[in-house]
């Protein structure tokens, strides 16, 4: 066999076995090898195709040059032939690469990347090419697979980016809705303090009026002995005037020391003073009362925060509500030594004032006792105990006692406001209430208020 025919023979048998579907074209164009893989790729025999130009059968309905052919023909005008889907080999020099789909193979088609390589001469010459092809159908399937994954993806992240952005609308605009509301909740909780001092006012005004009308009754009792006094005394000097001429008259001085006698000049001289300054103390006290109960009726929305003496406060409010705990109870203030504290002092007026006269409403037939007791719970936390000698509170009430409109008390005699106010002012001075009871034997109201408020409180 001459060298040529073996070298021939080799090369099928290369071709043969190599596991690529591959074949070789001449310079004339006509194929000189079509290997098995081929044949099991392409479904076209070896006997078919081989010494025909028919390499472009098996992709395509009609004829046009394949990549082998281009190349065979020296075109170098290739992307005109497989626009988009042809690029130059990174590995093989003059080579060509390139991908599509082709309907025809198969049942349904197949995906194939196929290699282009001049085949040349010792001198260097195209003596033809070879063409080498790669089912890639599956990676082609994943791909087009994951590509529609990830637009479904794209589309759903926009969807549901378009749903989070309408969300977020949504959540601004119920933001927004629950300022308002929170806003109007803080209106109607100023109103409802304020009803409740107003509420306060009205059950305390008779008892107010009694304590103002004590002292003025007596201011104008005063006032009308000092007017008789101012009468005496005019007369006196009136007498006094006509013995200026006559003074050495025996019966004008006698008259004169018998109506100096009548009328006591030396005692007008001692309690006219004494009716002055109990008439002006009784003025005070009026003026405190009216201060007083001006203070605490009015509306606290605007008040700042600021230093308070705790034990000024509940002197004020303990005037106040005089005439309600008098009648039932003898009051004892136990104060300890404390600091003036951080807070809004009309509202812990209100506080103090709650408390107390629901001591003073809870006391039974007989007499009790009211004892105001302040002090250090811990160095930043002062305690205020309002303690009463009442009937205590029942276990199945004690648990309802801070709820708003929760009372005990006959229709027309509480709001049940009084513990849910001062229950909220304590928290939102970032301290805490606390109870201690026992039926029969009378009940202790802690309040535990922070020296310093914090910003949050503000």
């Amino acid at each position: 066999m001459k060298l040529s025919q073996q070298a021939e023979v080799a090369l099928s048998e290369f071709f043969d076995g190599h596991p690529v579907a591959t074949f070789a074209i001449n310079r004339h164009h006509v194929i000189t090898h079509w290997n098995r893989a081929c044949e099991q790729l392409l479904g076209w025999t070896r006997a078919c195709m081989v010494g025909t130009r028919n390499q472009w059968q098996p992709f395509y309905i009609k004829e046009r040059p394949l990549l082998s052919d281009l190349i065979v023909d020296g075109d170098d005008n290739i992307a005109a032939h497989y626009p988009g889907h042809s690029q130059r080999s990174t590995l093989i020099p003059g080579a060509y690469e390139s991908e599509d789909f082709f309907p025809n193979i198969g049942a349904s088609g197949h995906w194939l990347h196929f290699t282009a390589a001049p085949l040349r001469d010792a001198e260097g010459n195209i003596v033809g090419a070879i063409e080498t092809l790669r089912d890639v159908t599956e990676r082609r399937v994943a791909e087009n697979a994951l590509r529609k994954a990830k637009d479904n993806l794209e589309h759903i992240v926009e969807k549901r980016t378009g749903q989070l952005a309408q969300a977020n609308d949504k959540l601004e605009d119920d933001i927004r809705q629950l300022t308002e509301l929170n806003d109007l909740l803080s209106t109607a909780q100023q109103q409802l303090v304020q009803a409740e001092k107003m509420a306060s006012i009205g059950q305390l005004a008779a008892g107010v009026a009694h304590e103002i009308n004590n002292p003025i009754g007596y201011i104008f009792s005063n006032v009308g002995t000092l007017q008789n006094y101012l009468e005496q005394l005019f007369d006196m000097l009136s007498a006094y005037q006509e013995a200026e001429a006559s003074i050495a008259q025996p019966a004008v001085t006698a008259r004169l020391r018998a109506m100096r006698e009548r009328i006591d000049l030396d005692f007008l001289r001692q309690d006219i003073p004494a009716l002055m300054r109990e008439s002006r103390e009784g003025i005070v006290r009026v003026r405190h009362i009216v201060e007083d109960l001006k203070d605490f009726s009015r509306a606290d929305a605007s008040q700042d925060w600021s230093r308070a003496d705790l034990h000024h406060g509940i002197d004020s409010t303990l005037n106040i509500v005089a005439n309600e705990v008098k009648y039932r109870a003898d009051v004892v203030k136990a104060y300890g030594d404390i600091p003036q504290i951080e807070c809004l002092p009309l509202q812990i007026n209100q506080v103090v004032l709650n408390l107390v006269v629901n001591a003073a409403q809870a006391m039974g037939p007989e007499r009790g006792m009211i004892t105001l007791r302040t002090g250090m719970a811990d160095p930043d936390t002062v305690r205020l105990e309002v303690e009463d000698t009442g009937h205590g509170i029942a276990p199945d009430t004690l648990t309802r006692i801070f709820d708003p409109f929760f009372t005990t008390k006959a229709v027309g005699k509480g709001t049940g406001l009084g513990l849910s106010l001062a229950y909220g002012i304590v928290k939102k001075h970032g301290g805490r209430i606390e109870v201690d009871t026992e039926l029969g034997r009378g009940t202790c109201f802690r309040v535990l208020l922070p020296v310093r408020h914090t910003e949050e409180q503000l």
